[in-house]
């Protein structure tokens, strides 16, 4: 299923990211794409939230994996750095991907071929100032947000 929002500020990005996090139930893999500051760290930070996560979400570009504990586990990844796939297999990302808890990617798209058909794909796409075009891919929850 496709569904496409349209945020007007970095408080609604986030907000939607609260209700994507609110339907999560474990397992699921989340490819984030868009430019830079497009606002992924922003829909993670909502999804962390619903998540139960009281860490502050910050974007993993220098760690490259960011772990964080809620009723769920979060998994944040940003694979902008790697070189490819190989790179991102030394990560580590089977582990993260195929857990009970919730895997984020960042930069998605350099590794889209070694992702799961499951994953859900969520675009985001600058409109003007804060506002944001926000396309969801492949939600397969029976919620509709």
């Amino acid at each position: 299923m496709r569904l496409t929002f349209e945020t007007k500020s970095a408080e609604e990005t986030q907000l939607l990211g609260q209700k994507i996090g609110s339907l999560l139930t474990g397992g699921e893999i989340i490819a984030m794409q868009g430019t830079l500051a497009a606002g992924k760290t922003t829909m993670t930070k909502g999804i962390a939230l619903a998540l139960g996560v009281t860490d502050t979400i910050t974007s993993p570009t220098f760690c490259l994996v960011c772990e964080y504990s809620g009723r769920l586990p979060l998994y944040h990844l940003d694979v902008y750095r790697l070189s490819g796939a190989e790179d991102f297999f030394d990560l580590g990302a089977q582990e993260f991907m195929y857990s009970n808890g919730v895997t984020i990617i960042e930069w998605s798209e350099k590794i889209m071929s070694e992702l799961p058909e499951s994953t859900i794909i969520i675009k985001i796409e600058p409109i003007e100032d804060s506002a944001r075009k926000i396309t969801i891919e492949n939600w397969q929850h029976e919620r509709i947000l």
